[in-house]
C-alpha cells in the first residue's frame, strides 16, 4: 500500500482530519482532536511507515506475525505500532489495523461523540485501493 492510499483511507473515516503538528513530511490523522494515525518515513529502511494505535495484546500478535510491524516509533510502545509500507503487510490487514486504531480513539471520546461516530461508521472498512 502506498502513502497516498493510506491518506485516502484515513480521511475516509467520519470527521477525520489531516494535520502536520510536527512539521512538513509527517501527516497526522485525528478525530475530534485525537490522533489515530501518523504517516511518516522509516529512515532506517528508506520506506514510508504508518503508526497506528493498537490494543496491547493485538499489538504483540501483529509484531510477531509481520516483520514490518514494530513498536511505535517515538510513541507509547505498548499502545502503538509502526508499520513499514513495503508491501509485506496485506492491504486488507492494513485497512483493519487502521479501523481498529480509529475505533480505539473514538472509544475514548465523550459518549455522544462516540455513539454518533460509530453509528455513522457502521461495519464498513475503508475501501481498499
Amino acid at each position: 500500500m502506498t502513502p497516498e492510499q493510506i491518506i485516502d483511507m484515513a480521511l475516509w473515516f467520519p470527521e477525520a482530519e489531516e494535520t502536520e503538528p510536527f512539521g512538513p513530511g509527517v501527516q497526522v490523522y485525528k478525530v475530534r482532536g485525537k490522533m489515530f494515525a501518523l504517516l511518516g518515513e522509516d529512515r532506517e529502511h528508506g520506506a514510508a511507515q504508518v503508526s497506528l494505535k493498537c490494543d496491547p495484546g493485538l499489538a504483540l500478535e501483529l509484531r510477531a506475525q509481520f516483520p514490518a510491524v514494530r513498536p511505535g516509533y517515538h510513541l507509547a510502545k505498548k499502545h502503538w505500532n509502526s508499520v513499514r509500507l513495503d508491501g509485506s503487510v496485506p492491504d486488507d490487514e492494513l485497512a483493519e489495523m487502521l479501523r481498529h486504531s480509529y475505533e480505539l480513539v473514538v472509544a475514548g471520546l465523550r459518549r455522544a461523540d462516540r455513539d454518533r461516530l460509530l453509528a455513522v461508521l457502521g461495519d464498513d472498512l475503508p475501501p481498499l485501493p
